[in-house]
């Protein structure tokens, strides 16, 4: 092979290489298609567990508001006996 060739063949493979280099990276960028509709939800059969652990949660909320509902009174009962 003459000097000429070998110069022609290495720029042809450097050439090369940075091609599949850059569609590598191109290829790592693409995001998947937007898809027309999202998957619908899944039905949940069975609830029990999640109800347990709501149930003590609401009934604590339930004598949070019965307690805010008592303090707001008597303070209402304090500034009308203060004369406020």
């Amino acid at each position: 092979m003459s000097g000429r060739n070998r110069s022609i063949l290495r720029r042809t493979a450097l050439l090369l290489v940075a091609l599949l280099a850059l569609a590598a990276l191109a290829a790592c960028r693409r995001e998947p298609p937007p898809t027309e509709q999202p998957p619908e939800p899944q039905a949940q059969a069975h609830t029990e567990l999640r109800d347990a652990i709501q149930a003590p949660q609401e009934q604590a909320k339930a004598v949070e508001d019965t307690l805010q509902q008592g303090a707001d009174a008597q303070r209402a009962q304090i500034d009308a006996a203060e004369g406020g």
